[in-house]
């Protein structure tokens, strides 16, 4: 029941026929959630404060020690003030359906702002944890332990979080809940000793270690003790150690110390307060930029909403009730009550009801699309990229005002750490998921071929954008979408590049036999069409040897005017660029997108000086289309660059979205992607997104592109097409 309250979604559902308009008082505005122990309202009280007005099915209600125990812990939560405790304003144990009223906060939950908008900055979390513990500190002041702080009991206003269903709801969820062997609290966020359903040994250091769990959530996206079914999560959280390597290294210490299995090693809430306190504690802005709008367009649908049907308006008994006029005349009054704060009511007036034009009408329906990424393996840069991208497109799109959408997207991540194993654990519970519409991913090559034979099968669409896998097939992987070149097609760039921008009549070609056939699908391609209509020669490196200096005396003796390095090692170009240097050779050196890492320029030095690479992925900083994410994504994120294949994931869900919004009215479903995303052409701010018409293949023609290392640092030149001068 305390569900219903804790997403903290502004979707209020209409009241039903046997809803009573007036519960002790409180008139009913609609439904909030209801669970097994009853019904969430969202209420108005006579004075026009907002209410959360939870009322318990009287089969409950029957129960002498239920009532017993619901009148003692509403007693000792409605002594809470903390200013991080939604508080209780009113309740009535003795009604026939016991009735309890906290003030209402439209704020999201902790859990969904994760879920739209990635993992919280380290400054907010900080500011969270330290305010949750104050909050905890209080609780169990008051002789009460809340047993189950989780995201989703976390609601963010402006001013800072707020804490609900403190003792209540799991005190008072039923007479046998608090018996032996009954496990209480949520799978991921429980203690050890809730984990094994020892009742008694459940105090507030089980609370100090869900507050742990909660804290690593916010800071990674990921819960502590991984996902799955509930019994192994529960067996992770009693027997296994918790997963903080995404975590910031400031936060791993006090996180370690709440999450000892030993209740007794645990700090105190008050401890945990004092230790997070101080940085990011202090008054002021503590969300990141996307959340104070989320949080004041929650507020204008929520005092926006017109009241019931006049049929089902009775006076209560207490007096006349107060009109949504009336409400917004309160002003600073109704916005403490509402957000948490007058600011919040402010911020909401301040909402333009056109773009949200939706005030009191139905929630729209939400499509989720998987995000398929390598987070802790050796893709973990490009995985982390791709999923800041991906949740950067999930709020830019649910920002647009409803008379530009239909629906709402939703982003759900899971890791494959590289492995092909795990990436087909992956691909299965993404196909498992009837929710999911489309995954975008995964990061690399070496997985793609496993996960693609699981997505195929249930003909859910992967959309990858940093594999260059070369897999598709017409009619054996139709629900494969590779929105860049593969392997086969790095040589064009070269080709291009050395025929128009530095024309180049001999061209020597580095054929580095440890990188197999990529290397050899270059040589082939350039040998058969020589840059410039001119000539080229062949110069190989075996696989076990790092002497390059050979084929560098060669290059020069042939009189080369450019060189290709066609392998796809770092370290190995980085040997061929110094023995080039120290050959003399002065022309034209080019390599491939492999090659582009911090390795080369590092091991080069200055013989890296002049590069020309080809890639698959842009610079958006240098793209005035992209001005905009660029500089989202830098303040959201709290990055100096945005990383390699970002813009590209981006792209990618806004693709799938258009696919999605092409079928909204006719009918949304897996197969019907597929064959969507194939008609549809979408301009992209890195590249334009479309397939062939005949071969059903991506056209791939505008998806190369060239840097050039200047100052120690590439420089992103533009599509290799584009590029006229060297």
């Amino acid at each position: 029941m305390a569900e219903a309250h804790a997403d903290g979604r502004a979707g209020v559902q209409a009241l039903k026929q046997g809803d009573p308009p007036f519960v002790g008082g409180y008139r009913l505005l609609g439904r909030l959630g209801a669970g097994g122990m009853g019904v969430v309202y969202l209420a108005r009280s006579t004075g026009g404060a907002l209410v959360a007005l939870k009322v318990i099915r009287a089969d409950y209600a029957a129960d002498h020690g239920f009532r017993a125990r619901f009148r003692r812990e509403a007693e000792a939560a409605g002594s809470l003030t903390g200013r991080w405790l939604v508080p209780v304003t009113a309740a009535e144990p003795g009604a026939r359906e016991p009735w309890l009223a906290t003030a209402f906060v439209p704020g999201p939950s902790l859990a969904e702002a994760v879920a739209l908008h990635g993992p919280l900055p380290y400054r907010t979390v900080r500011a969270l944890g330290a305010r949750l513990a104050e909050a905890l500190t209080e609780v169990h002041a008051a002789g009460l332990v809340h047993r189950d702080v989780k995201p989703g009991n976390v609601l963010l206003a402006l001013d800072g979080p707020r804490l609900i269903d403190f003792g209540i709801a799991r005190s008072t969820g039923a007479t046998a809940l608090t018996a032996t062997d009954v496990v209480i609290g949520s799978p991921g966020f429980l203690s050890p000793e809730q984990a094994r359903a020892r009742s008694g040994d459940i105090g507030p250091p089980s609370d100090v270690f869900s507050l742990g769990c909660v804290l690593a959530y916010a800071a990674t996206g990921r819960r502590p003790f991984g996902t799955g079914t509930p019994a192994a999560i529960v067996f992770r959280t009693v027997h296994e150690e918790p997963d903080l390597d995404s975590a910031p290294w400031a936060l791993v210490p006090l996180l370690i110390r709440c999450l000892a299995k030993d209740p007794q090693a645990r700090p105190t809430a008050e401890a945990v307060r004092n230790a997070l306190a101080g940085e990011g504690h202090g008054e002021g802005e503590w969300l990141p930029p996307a959340l104070p709008r989320l949080i004041a367009e929650r507020s204008s649908a929520v005092l926006a909403m017109p009241d019931p049907a006049p049929a089902t308006l009775l006076l209560p008994p207490e007096g006349p009730g107060i009109s949504r006029r009336r409400l917004l005349a309160l002003g600073s009054a109704a916005g403490v009550v509402v957000a948490g704060g007058g600011v919040a009511a402010w911020a909401a007036s301040r909402s333009t009801t056109a773009d949200d034009g939706a005030a009191g009408q139905d929630p729209l329906p939400r499509y989720v699309i998987g995000l398929h990424a390598d987070l802790s393996g050796t893709g973990r840069a490009t995985g982390r990229a791709q999923e800041r991208g991906a949740r950067l497109a999930v709020a830019d799109f649910n920002s647009r005002s409803r008379e530009g959408r239909t629906f709402d997207l939703a982003l759900q991540v899971h890791d494959d750490t590289g492995k092909v194993k795990q990436a087909e654990r992956v691909a299965g519970r993404f196909v498992a998921d009837d929710d999911v519409y489309a995954v975008i991913g995964p990061t690399g090559s070496a997985v793609t071929e496993a996960a693609m034979v699981r997505y195929q099968k249930a003909l859910l669409p992967m959309v990858t954008v940093s594999s260059g896998s070369d897999l598709y097939s017409k009619t054996l992987t139709r629900a494969f979408f590779q929105l860049r070149p593969n392997e086969n097609a790095l040589s064009t760039a070269f080709i291009h590049y050395l025929t128009h921008a530095a024309k180049s009549r001999r061209t020597a070609l580095v054929d580095d036999r440890a990188a197999s056939r990529t290397s050899w699908q270059i040589v082939k391609d350039l040998a058969e069409y020589p840059p410039a209509g001119g000539t080229t020669t062949t110069h190989a490196v075996a696989a076990d040897s790092e002497d390059f200096d050979m084929v560098a005396a060669a290059v020069v003796a042939a009189d080369a005017q450019a060189v290709v390095y066609a392998g796809a090692s770092p370290h190995r170009a980085a040997l061929c660029a110094r023995a080039l240097r120290q050959a003399g050779f002065k022309g034209t050196r080019m390599a491939s997108e492999p090659v582009l890492e911090a390795a080369f320029l590092r091991e080069a030095g200055p013989a890296a000086e002049g590069w020309v690479i080809s890639t698959t992925y842009v610079d958006p900083a240098r793209l005035p289309a992209a001005a905009r994410f660029v500089a989202s994504y830098k303040k959201r994120f709290a990055v100096e660059t945005v990383e390699r294949f970002a813009l590209e994931a981006y792209d990618a869900v806004l693709f799938v979205a258009q696919g999605l919004r092409e079928l909204a009215d006719v009918e949304v479903e897996r197969g019907a992607m597929v064959r969507r995303l194939r008609t549809i052409k979408y301009k992209g701010l890195a590249k334009t997104i479309e397939f062939d018409a005949v071969t059903d293949e991506f056209r791939w023609v505008n998806s190369l592109f060239l840097h050039r290392v200047e100052n120690g640092a590439p420089r992103f030149l533009g599509r290799y097409d584009q590029v006229k001068k060297a």
